[in-house]
C-alpha cells in the first residue's frame, strides 16, 4: 500500500493506491492523470535534453517543468502544453540549455484543466561537469549580420576578458571583462554600429590567450 500526499490547496481527500506507483507526487480525489510510460534526460556539456512519454491523457492541461540544483530549492523552468484527452501515445521533449557544472534535479508537475496536479520525478539526478580545459569557440553564425554568439568555457573560476579588435588592432567593443566562476558560457557580439568587415576577438582568463576571427556582413 502507497499512501499519496495531497496537497490542501487542491484536495482534501486521501486516495490509497495497492501495487505501484510511477509518479512521486500529489494524487487528488476526482484528478485526471496521464499515464506516463517514460521520463528521462540525456546531458551533452552543459545542456540537458528532457523527455517523456504519455500512453493515455485525461483532460490533459500541461507540464510544469521544474529543476532544483543540490542546495537550492524547486523553480518552474517550462510549461509544456497537453493534448487534453487522446488514448494514443505522446512523445514530449525540452532542452535545459548553459547550465552551470552542478548537480541537478528535475520533476514534471502535470497538471488537469481543473487545476489538480501530480508530481513525477526524474529517477536521478544530472551531473555537469566542470571542463577541462580552457576553450574559445567560433563565433556563430559567421558571417555575422549584424550579431553573433561566441562560446567559451572555463576548468576554474577566474577573470575573462573578451575584447573585439578591428584589423588595425584597435579595440571596439568589449565583450567580457570580470570573474566567472568555472562553466560553459556564451556572449553575444552585436555589430550594428560597425563598418562591415574582418575582426579579431580576443579571449584572456589568467596567462591563456585564445585568438579568433569574425565576418561581420551587413
Amino acid at each position: 500500500v502507497i499512501d499519496i500526499q495531497t496537497s490542501a490547496d487542491v484536495c482534501a481527500d486521501v486516495i490509497t493506491i495497492n501495487g505501484t506507483y510511477s509518479g512521486g507526487g500529489s494524487i487528488c480525489t476526482g484528478a485526471l492523470p496521464v499515464t506516463l510510460s517514460l521520463f528521462n534526460a540525456l546531458s551533452e556539456k552543459n545542456n540537458v535534453k528532457l523527455y517523456w512519454k504519455t500512453e493515455t491523457e485525461i483532460n490533459n492541461s500541461g507540464f510544469e517543468l521544474q529543476r532544483k540544483s543540490e542546495a537550492g530549492s524547486w523553480a518552474n523552468i517550462a510549461f509544456i502544453n497537453g493534448n487534453g484527452t487522446v488514448s494514443t501515445p505522446t512523445e514530449y521533449s525540452y532542452h535545459d540549455k548553459k547550465l552551470l557544472p552542478g548537480k541537478y534535479y528535475y520533476r514534471l508537475k502535470q497538471i488537469d484543466y481543473s487545476g489538480s496536479f501530480e508530481y513525477f520525478d526524474l529517477a536521478l539526478p544530472v551531473l555537469i561537469s566542470k571542463p577541462k580545459d580552457f576553450a574559445l569557440g567560433q563565433s556563430y553564425p559567421n558571417p555575422s549580420n549584424p550579431k553573433c554568439n561566441i562560446d567559451f568555457q572555463l576548468p576554474e573560476k577566474m577573470k575573462v576578458n573578451i575584447g573585439v579588435y578591428d584589423l588595425l588592432g584597435r579595440l571596439v567593443t568589449t565583450l567580457a571583462d570580470g570573474e566567472r566562476e568555472a562553466g560553459i558560457y556564451t556572449v553575444e557580439f552585436n555589430g550594428s554600429g560597425l563598418a562591415s568587415g574582418t575582426y579579431i576577438y580576443r579571449f584572456t582568463a589568467g596567462s591563456y590567450t585564445e585568438v579568433k576571427k569574425l565576418i561581420l556582413v551587413k
